[in-house]
């Protein structure tokens, strides 16, 4: 029997709406529509385009609807942290706040005069990155920010999305968990860090878990993209949640790494992992499906290359790939974590001063500065895996690459090389892959995340890289974390 899903994938830089079918051969994906996801700078903020984003969504449904295919259900994922104040009224109060916003540029040690930074991460379990939601609402509150002042509800990012399609508001899970106020021992939020922050759980939708319903499409909505009454799922509304969903592990013994604009390196727990050495190295525990835990690190990925890209408008990541693979190796290496890189005017010049600040050369051609990236990812990838080795309750023999990042061969090679370890990349579409499994448990077509994976690594092609060169990895390893120190007592 078929089974159809719709689903919605917001990155930070772009979003698409997908048709998945499922069928006894396993698992089709059609893109219907891909759409941009612009920063909006107003006034010296940065803001997303949510309404924006709705069009997009509306239009893709739309071709659904006059294709005349029959859907089961809808699921919304997007990017983490950012969320939208609602009225009194129901309507939205201003654009939402993008992470990206310098305004919360030192928030997190205004936060901790309140609470201090241990009490935090003992209660959350959550790495302190300062555009989490629990400083942004912080910083606001401190600006008086209207909105904030006006707003009866506070909805994350996917779950307002689905509550202009639906007229219903629910809190989910996973995307709740990155908002650093959630309990990581209760699964629901502190009432000390809301008390923090002037809320409770009044002002947030009613709490719901990955595959429960969250209401159907609104009359408005019906008439609008001429589909019927179709329900619409909270799937792991957090894209890494849906991505690490459909990672086609078929054992424990294994770390992801989600790759796009993020890089997001981890393994899977059965409970959170909140002790002194998880609190030193920064690491996060996240919500997953099925009652998991994903303890991560977050490390900047693509996006060091996106945002050299804006000023190599001519060049594609073909042609950059192929340069870079003619280039020196490790000639220049960064760390991509460095706050240099977090939003900088110019990327190719922040690479260049990081280099000169480390007694490096500076890359000078496109395909130089692709490859430092290429490299010093793929060594930053090893620094977090080692920690993770030592965190893990089972031995990590393999890392699986999923997001786009899986169709890069050189940067997966490289992380082989590095790590020492087998990569296994896909599927490159595992957001929405793993957004339309849930849409499919909550039906009934698969009954948990062990079925799921092995559908999926039953349909999807997977690409395996083993390691080569490591004696040269590791000297450059050595010398990664030399120019990482120097840089950080400069």
């Amino acid at each position: 029997m078929k089974h159809t899903f719709f689903a919605v994938d917001l990155g930070a830089t772009s979003g698409r709406t997908i048709l998945a079918s499922l069928t006894e051969k396993g698992i089709e994906l059609e893109e219907v529509n891909r759409f941009p996801n612009h920063l909006i700078e107003v006034s010296g903020h940065f803001y997303w385009d949510i309404n924006e984003l709705y069009r997009h969504i509306l239009e893709g449904m739309k071709t659904v609807a006059s294709r005349n295919i029959q859907i089961n259900s809808i699921g919304i994922d997007t990017w983490g942290v950012d969320f939208v104040c609602i009225g009194k009224d129901g309507h939205l109060l201003r654009q939402p706040y993008a992470y990206r916003d310098p305004h919360t540029n030192g928030a997190p040690d205004e936060f901790f005069k309140k609470i201090p930074r241990d009490e935090v991460y003992q209660i959350t379990g959550i790495q302190v990155m300062n555009f989490n939601s629990l400083y942004q609402l912080d910083t606001m509150r401190r600006n008086s920010d209207s909105a904030l002042e006006a707003a009866d509800k506070i909805a994350f990012m996917p779950d307002a999305l689905s509550y202009m399609l639906t007229g219903n508001l629910v809190t989910e899970y996973t995307i709740a968990s990155t908002s650093q106020m959630l309990d990581a021992h209760t699964q629901r939020f502190s009432p000390q860090l809301l008390q923090a922050v002037g809320l409770t759980e009044e002002n947030f939708g009613k709490f719901v878990f990955p595959g429960e319903c969250i209401g159907t499409l609104t009359p408005e909505v019906q008439k609008e993209t001429g589909l019927g009454g179709i329900p619409v799922v909270a799937v792991a509304g957090h894209d890494t949640g849906s991505a690490v969903a459909a990672v086609p592990a078929l054992n424990k013994n294994f770390a992801y790494l989600s790759s796009g604009t993020w890089s997001l390196i981890g393994i899977e727990t059965d409970a959170a992992v909140i002790n002194e050495e998880t609190a030193r190295l920064n690491f996060t525990n996240e919500g997953g499906i099925g009652g998991t835990i994903r303890l991560l690190k977050n490390i900047c990925g693509m996006w060091l290359l996106e945002r050299c890209r804006k000023e190599w408008p001519e060049r594609s990541y073909p042609e950059l790939i192929a340069e870079a693979e003619q280039c020196e190796p490790f000639r220049s290496l960064i760390n991509p974590d460095d706050e240099i890189f977090a939003n900088p005017t110019s990327m190719v010049d922040a690479i260049c001063e990081y280099c000169q600040s480390t007694g490096q050369p500076s890359p000078q051609t496109q395909g130089e500065f692709t490859r430092c990236i290429f490299e010093s990812l793929a060594l930053r990838y090893k620094q977090v895996l080692e920690d993770l080795q030592k965190l893990s309750a089972y031995p990590i023999e393999t890392l699986h690459i999923i997001g786009g990042g899986s169709r890069n061969a050189l940067l997966n090679q490289f992380t082989a090389d590095a790590t020492g370890m087998e990569v296994v990349a896909g599927p490159s579409e595992a957001t929405a892959i793993g957004n339309v499994m849930v849409q499919a448990m909550a039906m009934g077509v698969v009954n948990n995340i062990g079925e799921m994976r092995q559908l999926i690594y039953n349909s999807i092609p997977l690409s395996t890289y083993v390691p080569q060169q490591t004696s040269v990895w590791e000297t450059a390893y050595n010398n990664f974390k030399k120019y990482s120190h120097e840089r950080r007592t400069n």
